[in-house]
């Protein structure tokens, strides 16, 4: 079945659904979920959204601060349109009725986070992006221009690739035209024709074993830009929360915000021993790069599986109100957080790379656009500073919306894309082959491509999974699809980009540490 609509919209967090209530002003658009519509890495978000709200903060600060976190990597024109358009997106969000923490006096309630040098995360509780994500859910339920797809998996997106006999030789490099889409409850593959499409399909967790992301985030809008000859940029720049909740088996890792150290937690050995003001002037607050190394070089030295962080210090009535949910997370696995240190340990958490976009979100191929944590802006740079990652979202969703619509009238459906064939397939016959590829892709990347590097493991991890994607691509090729094929396929693409991109960058910049190339380039890349 051909479905036609304006806009089309692959992936339902904040850059997907705020895009989503903008552009149904002036069309129709469709949302395509690989579940439901909630779920999502938006939800996860615990810390919160960071805007200059009150002084004595400033644009001058946020953006200072950017910069330094993204340590001589970021693009200083987006460091600027994001800080400085941060304040009306926060008004946009109230008006959606997403209810931010306040004060007695009726002030906003902000966070300090590790890396910002003043108070400016706003927030709900501890779980800001849940919060976020039902308000928007909300809006775009009522919406009479909006059609949402739930258990709709985005297969690849709809290029002159796919044109066949009917691809001419004058259009100017590549176009979007939509997308294959699986339909997860019949297995049928629907062809989604648009004429504006935005990728928003948010990180990229399980290429390794452990990560806060949800088992969604397999880098699936990424993939397929790649796969469809899109610029993809700063790949090996991978951030490692520092402080995940150490408890085998978990999946995802439950994340300790790090807005528990702005509190004033602080960072302890297994022995007691507060260790971070040996590797930053900064101590538990310094950036995440800086703490997540710190924390992976105490537990080798000292053969320990994770380290402490102590709250106990502050006031336990206090702790509970800022911090519900991982109180009472903590408190299931027999931690009460107010009397007991808490275990942790760093674990994947977010993509600074992706689909390289401008300013406008444009991506290299037309008509494309992308937003979150699966495009590359050039905010985050080498490392991202914490909170910026939400604002960024919808601050480039914003630029999306207001760009396309310039160019709607121009675009039409491209009525020539033919369905989807399957000729020649059968169902695989072992699913157990899809699932053990999986396990060594996060095994592969885990041991090899965390958060220090070397020459020789990247080599290795690249030579392991060159096998990995010869299987795959056997099998996918002769196999009915599934989303299961699909996501591995994926998983491989993005690893296999990671890992390229790792082996190119000669220095330790940010997030990517080798010690083979253990200084910083005094010019960037």
């Amino acid at each position: 079945m051909t479905r036609r609509f304006d806009f089309l919209v692959i992936g339902s967090g904040i850059a997907g659904i705020s895009f989503a209530l903008k552009a149904a002003q002036y069309g129709k658009v469709a949302i395509l979920c690989k579940t439901t519509l909630g779920e999502s890495n938006t939800s996860f978000a615990q810390g919160g959204i960071a805007s200059v709200t009150y002084k004595p903060d400033s644009f001058e600060k946020h953006i200072e601060d950017t910069l330094i976190a993204g340590d001589g990597h970021c693009d200083a024109d987006v460091v600027n349109k994001v800080v400085t358009e941060a304040p009306s997106q926060i008004e946009e969000l109230l008006n959606w009725g997403i209810d931010f923490d306040r004060t007695e006096e009726g002030l906003f309630d902000l966070h300090r986070e590790g890396g910002h040098s003043e108070h400016r995360i706003l927030h709900h509780k501890d779980n800001t992006g849940y919060e976020i994500q039902q308000a928007l859910i909300r809006e775009v339920k009522r919406h009479p221009n909006i059609e949402i797809f739930e258990r709709h998996f985005a297969i690849e997106i709809l290029t002159q690739h796919h044109l066949g006999e009917y691809v001419t030789h004058h259009t100017p490099g590549i176009e979007c035209y939509g997308a294959y889409v699986l339909e997860q409850r019949t297995n049928y593959i629907h062809t989604f024709l648009s004429k504006i499409t935005l990728m928003a399909t948010g990180g990229i967790g399980r290429v390794y074993s452990t990560t806060t992301n949800p088992d969604i985030a397999t880098g699936d809008g990424i993939a397929m830009v790649y796969r469809a000859r899109g610029i993809v940029k700063d790949m090996e720049f991978v951030q490692f929360h520092p402080t995940a909740l150490y408890h085998p088996g978990d999946r995802p890792s439950f994340l300790i915000t790090e807005a528990i150290r702005g509190y004033g937690a602080v960072l302890r050995t297994q022995n007691g021993k507060e260790f971070m003001y040996k590797y930053d002037e900064r101590g538990s607050l310094a950036p995440r790069d800086i703490v997540a190394r710190a924390i992976d070089n105490e537990m080798k030295t000292r053969g320990h599986d994770y380290v402490y962080l102590d709250v106990t210090k502050k006031n336990p009535e206090e702790t509970k109100v800022h911090f519900p949910n991982i109180y009472k997370k903590c408190l299931e696995y027999g931690i009460d957080i107010t009397k007991d240190y808490i275990p942790v340990s760093p674990t994947q958490h977010y993509l600074c790379g992706g689909i390289l976009v401008d300013m406008n979100g444009r991506s290299t191929i037309d008509r494309l656009y992308a937003a979150g944590e699966c495009s590359c802006t050039g905010l985050h740079g080498a490392n991202r500073l914490a909170s910026n990652s939400l604002i960024e979202a919808i601050v480039y969703a914003d630029a999306a919306v207001k760009d396309a619509v310039k160019r709607l009238d121009e675009i039409g459906i491209n009525e020539f894309v033919p369905d989807w064939n399957d000729e020649g397939t059968s169902l695989p016959e072992e699913m157990v082959l899809i699932t053990q590829s999986f396990r060594e892709v996060e095994q592969i990347m885990s041991t090899y491509v965390g958060i220090v590097r070397s020459n020789l493991r990247l080599q290795r991890a690249m030579n392991r999974l060159e096998i990995l994607y010869k299987e795959t691509e056997n099998l996918f090729n002769k196999s009915v699809v599934s989303r299961e094929i699909c996501e591995l396929r994926n998983v491989i693409s993005v690893a296999y980009i990671i890992i390229k991109h790792a082996i190119a960058r000669k220095e330790s910049r940010g997030l990517h540490y080798t010690v083979d190339y253990p200084e910083k380039h005094k010019t960037d890349l």
